[in-house]
């Protein structure tokens, strides 16, 4: 009996020791080590801004820590390395005049490129610390959305339409999303709006009157977000299209009768019309004859004699005949 409760105390014993080694090493851990923390995981960046990466760390060493800057690639590279806030070694042409380290381990990248995307690694150790802290941010880069447009074929559509389709575009901005929105609500896909994979073309299939409202598509990414101009979509009945073409029929030709019977040449123009008809008579008179002038006789006891105008007409077959055309009468003393 004794022995079995010796064997019983042995077998509690052992896992009491391993709780108590672990236990060991965890607060060597915690009082020899390099605390890492960061308050924001995941930082985002506009082209051509600044990003701070930011990081803290607590030590029980009073010596400078040592700083490694990694960007996780296939084979990752170094953005700086330093003791405290003095750069080791030379760094990558890619990063110089770019960056600032502070004390507290946080990392300052000015002027961004689409290429600075990724996850960063920061190590801080002290040669005094058994253990080394580290610690991940992820850094995104993007370009802000511009304002989009929605284009559609024409801004009216008659019921019953078998499809009608709205387009979103925009000109500029990395990783964007679409939405649609109608009436200032957003849009889910249903079985007659339909929206395609990426969101960016909304589908109107056999269009109703209930279609006819106001739309607009917002387009968002991490940084930015832009909404369109409203655009309205006017649905006519089948039945109201032939009252318009009707009433449009009457107007138009209210219109012609109205123009015909108001319409009347401007004096110059009048004057134009009467000179050419005056010279097409001339031309016509003038066709193929030619005026002689004979010389006035003397008649006794007469004054201002008169002149006697000849036809002179040219016979076809080359001879000529005088015909007299007008005679002036001669006035008496």
């Amino acid at each position: 009996m004794k022995a079995e409760r010796e064997a019983s105390c042995k077998e509690t014993a052992v896992p009491s020791l391993f709780f108590l080694l672990w236990l060991f090493i965890f607060t060597l851990a915690g009082v020899c080590g390099v605390n890492i923390s960061c308050p924001s995981p995941l930082v985002r960046g506009t082209l051509g801004g600044s990003a701070l990466l930011s990081v803290s760390y607590t030590s029980t060493s009073s010596d400078k820590p040592v700083i490694k800057w990694q960007l996780k690639r296939d084979k990752p590279v170094t953005v700086v390395q330093s003791i405290g806030t003095d750069i080791i070694g030379n760094l990558r042409p890619e990063y110089r005049g770019r960056i600032l380290l502070y004390e507290n381990g946080s990392l300052l990248l000015h002027h961004l490129q689409l290429s600075d995307e990724g996850t960063y690694e920061v190590e801080i150790s002290i040669t005094d610390d058994t253990f080394t802290g580290e610690r991940y941010v992820n850094l995104t880069v993007d370009v802000p959305v511009s304002r989009p447009f929605v284009h559609i074929a024409a801004s009216s559509v008659l019921e019953l339409t078998e499809l009608f389709i709205l387009n979103c575009t925009h000109d500029s901005g990395t990783k964007p999303t679409y939405s649609w929105l109608k009436g200032g609500k957003s849009l889910t896909n249903d079985s007659r709006l339909l929206l395609s994979h990426d969101q960016k073309v909304l589908t109107i299939s056999r269009v109703v009157m209930s279609d006819d409202d106001v739309y607009s598509c917002r387009v968002e990414n991490p940084i930015s977000s832009m909404k369109s101009l409203p655009v309205k979509l006017t649905v006519y009945g089948r039945s109201s299209l032939y009252i318009i073409l009707s009433m449009g029929g009457i107007f138009l030709l209210i219109t012609l009768v109205t123009v015909c019977a108001c319409w009347k040449p401007s004096k110059k123009k009048r004057q134009e019309l009467a000179g050419q008809s005056r010279q097409n008579v001339a031309e016509q008179n003038n066709g193929n004859h030619e005026v002689d002038i004979l010389p006035a006789r003397n008649y006794q006891n007469r004054r201002n004699p008169g002149g006697l105008y000849v036809l002179k007409e040219t016979d076809p077959n080359g001879g000529v005949f005088h015909i007299p055309t007008q005679i002036w009468i001669m006035s008496s003393p």
